[in-house]
């Protein structure tokens, strides 16, 4: 962790996470048709917990957090891991996977106007060119030729997508705001810790004791989403975001949301329409212009600060995530 890796070595793993994100959209699919939304998320937090765990534990990089570590603690479990997670789960019960995914990452679009309010940031030409790019994306993909609007199911989980993502965006803003004191993985652990506690208790609220059906698929299932595409995510980001500059994560993260829509189509077997890629395309250039500054596009690779691509690894994750994770998981982070 303390070394940028070659930079062969950084394109080749931060490819794999880039699929790794991209496949779990799929898994989650699979997931909340077997399991409660609530559950499911809480279960794979579980797993990704246990992971980073021995993940930090092995490299020697478990910490207890200090005072100023634990708002962005809460922020980013309670806003990204809880809130964004479970929405999309419960949003996937209802709504393709080609579709949510593309709503999901409309985050960039409402981190802009969220910075302008409440970081006193501005809006330049080229974000206001992006929001406006992708808003048409948008209405592309929800038009009444595209979109069924009497379709109760689709409606509510394109609206659950659009309000998880709403949630990623006031965690990204947060994030950009705070002043960090540990390494966000560092910091990994406690944040899907509290996740997996919060989660549990709701999951135990709202629909009580678990009866799930145990298979290989659904194991797998499970272990693929807690291991992939949250532990090993979140430490891949960390040694990527060492290892390449901001704007190449920037906008290498955006192929994600195109390989979630190709596994959606081959795994699941949904259905690819034409307002559907016009809208991804609008959406992703949206993105790509209102995120990665003109004088960012031409600077060569260069500045690779370890805070700021510490920071930078967080929020993606996916982010998990989680996330994950994206401008989405680089450039929107790192402020």
């Amino acid at each position: 962790m303390d070394h940028p890796l070659p930079r062969q070595t950084a394109f080749a793993l931060f490819a794999m996470v880039v699929v790794c994100w991209g496949l779990n959209w799929a898994v989650t699919k699979t997931l909340v048709q077997s399991v409660s939304p609530l559950w499911a998320t809480a279960i794979r937090s579980a797993i990704g917990t246990l992971v980073l765990l021995v993940l930090l534990l092995a490299r020697g990089r478990f910490i207890i957090p200090r005072r100023g570590d634990v708002p962005v603690i809460c922020a980013i479990a309670l806003l990204h891991m809880v809130a964004f997670s479970a929405l999309v789960a419960f949003g996937l019960r209802l709504a393709p996977v080609g579709r949510s995914i593309v709503l999901g990452y409309t985050t960039p679009l409402w981190v802009v106007p969220g910075a302008w309010m409440f970081l006193k940031e501005p809006i330049t030409r080229s974000r206001l060119a992006g929001i406006g790019v992708g808003l048409l994306g948008l209405a592309v993909m929800l038009n009444p030729l595209a979109f069924d609007w009497r379709d109760h199911d689709a409606l509510v989980g394109s609206l659950l997508i659009l309000l998880a993502a709403l949630c990623w965006a006031a965690n990204i803003l947060y994030v950009r705001a705070h002043k960090w004191l540990s390494t966000p993985f560092q910091l990994a652990f406690w944040q899907t810790l509290l996740a997996t506690a919060v989660l549990s208790v709701l999951a135990l609220v709202f629909d009580g004791l678990p009866e799930i059906v145990w298979s290989p698929h659904l194991a797998g299932a499970f272990l693929y989403s807690g291991i992939f595409g949250i532990a090993l995510a979140y430490w891949a980001m960390a040694m990527v975001n060492r290892s390449l500059p901001a704007t190449t994560t920037s906008l290498g993260i955006l192929a994600t949301p195109v390989i979630g829509v190709i596994c959606s189509a081959l795994a699941l077997r949904e259905r690819i329409d034409l307002s559907l890629i016009v809208a991804m395309i609008m959406i992703l250039s949206g993105i790509a212009i209102g995120t990665v500054p003109i004088r960012k596009r031409s600077r060569t690779a260069g500045n690779v600060g370890g805070h700021d691509g510490a920071i930078a690894s967080e929020t993606g994750r996916r982010i998990a995530v989680m996330q994950a994770t994206a401008a989405l998981y680089a450039d929107t982070q790192s402020g």
